[in-house]
């Protein structure tokens, strides 16, 4: 580490919380300098803070936004609650530096960490309105991520659209389907999720900064205010605005349990497809093999040959993690007491994690998967000619009564449902094949 900036506080915490973690996102560090370059500028503006200040505060701002000073927050994510000790060591490190700017120029003027960098600011209404900042930013990669996997989706619904196969209830065979039928089934669940997601996520453009430590603004100044929400929009380039209550922002935080929520509903979603995925690709020849995976790697180190669906495997997990993160976001929203949602540091933590993971992931499966996936037409026609499904085909042309013994004959013996149907002469070859196209998509 180069000059040390931070101060007493900083290094408190650091002695409090001596821990093999995880250092604090770097979303949530850069959320917090855009409050502060915006709050200086605000002040600056309604002339609450001398320009010196304001413009030494900003560009100590923008070299720790550039990525400069990185090394002084080292701070575990998990620490005492509502995150006082990260926001102390921005503080501090933006006044240090602020003031060290100052002197290089001759001035004797000192940039104070609570005066100057923390004017007008709680601890209590910065944290929850940095990480709406940073998981608004998350989300949007989310998002898009999503959105690849979508259009994936569809492109092989069209693709697949053709392909007859065997539709399955309880495990069970059931009636004739079509893949391309499936994947379109997959594309409008993910649709529906999408849609959840973004709704949740409004929720984050709500901010309760400007509320102080218990949202009743106690020495916040109402034409401070008022400009905040002018340049904080420029600053962070996110159309956020003050919330009606602030004291509701402080004192809830159940917020980021609702895009967690959603985010969860979209991860549950998503392994089920992976498990879909997983059992139509068992194999390759115990298996239903009906779909191809990509070969992305060796499945095993002793089995030859062996490959595995991995990106399926890894999407699963992805849900188990982001559930896990949500019940912890839960269990800490509703540790709030009185005027304030005191547990923000775990909430951080895991639901920026959550997003950046799913991010991740989704586009991963989306592109190493997804949209490289084949259909293997034989294996799907075959199962699909050796089950019982056709019989539902069946009811209306020859009853259910006639269609039960067909179905029992045929597993007793072991002969295709068409075979037994033939024989029985209660269809003839070309009637029985206009039923079986007749059922579409």
């Amino acid at each position: 580490m180069g000059k040390q900036y931070f101060g007493a506080q900083t290094e408190k915490a650091l002695a409090n919380f001596p821990f093999d973690f995880r250092k604090t996102h770097r979303e949530v560090i850069r959320a917090i300098v855009e409050i502060k370059k915006a709050a200086a500028m605000s002040h600056s503006n309604v002339g609450e803070l001398d320009e010196e200040r304001k413009r030494a505060i900003v560009a100590a701002c923008n070299e720790i936004l550039e990525g400069q000073h990185n090394d002084q927050f080292n701070l575990p994510s998990f620490q005492g609650g509502m995150g006082t000790s990260n926001h102390m060591n921005v503080n501090e490190v933006v006044a240090a530096r602020a003031t060290e700017m100052l002197e290089f120029k001759g001035k004797s003027t000192v940039v104070h960490q609570n005066d100057h960098v923390n004017m007008s600011h709680s601890t209590n209404d910065v944290m929850p309105s940095a990480l709406k900042i940073a998981s608004s930013r998350l989300l949007k990669r989310a998002d898009e991520s999503l959105a690849t996997l979508i259009k994936a989706f569809e492109k092989k619904a069209k693709e697949f659209a053709d392909v007859q196969k065997l539709g399955r209830t309880h495990m069970q065979d059931a009636v004739p389907t079509t893949l391309g039928a499936e994947f379109a089934s997959y594309t409008e669940t993910l649709k529906r999720r999408r849609i959840g997601l973004a709704r949740a996520g409004e929720e984050m453009l709500d901010l309760s900064l400007g509320g102080s430590a218990v949202g009743n603004s106690i020495n916040v100044s109402r034409k401070y205010l008022k400009e905040l929400y002018v340049q904080l929009p420029k600053v962070t380039r996110l159309p956020v605005r003050a919330a009606k209550n602030l004291m509701s922002q402080t004192a809830s935080v159940t917020d980021f349990l609702v895009v967690s929520q959603a985010l969860t509903a979209l991860c549950t979603d998503l392994s089920k497809i992976a498990g879909d995925f997983r059992i139509l690709s068992s194999g390759p020849k115990g298996g239903f093999g009906e779909i191809i995976l990509p070969e992305l790697q060796a499945g095993s180190s002793i089995m030859p040959g062996k490959v595995n669906p991995v990106m399926p495997e890894a999407l699963s997990q992805l849900y188990y993690l982001v559930a896990g993160n949500n019940v912890t976001i839960e269990k800490a929203c509703e540790g709030a007491q009185l005027e304030l949602g005191v547990m923000m540091p775990v909430i951080t933590d895991r639901l920026v994690e959550s997003l950046k993971l799913s991010a991740e992931m989704i586009l991963q499966f989306a592109e190493k998967c997804v949209a490289i996936v084949q259909a293997d037409k034989k294996k799907c026609k075959e199962h699909l000619e050796n089950s019982t499904a056709y019989a539902t085909l069946l009811n209306p042309i020859i009853g259910y009564d006639a269609a039960a013994t067909c179905v029992k004959e045929a597993i007793k013996s072991g002969k295709t449902l068409r075979e037994v149907v033939l024989a029985k002469k209660l269809l003839t070859s070309k009637e029985f094949d206009r039923v079986v196209r007749s059922f579409g998509t």
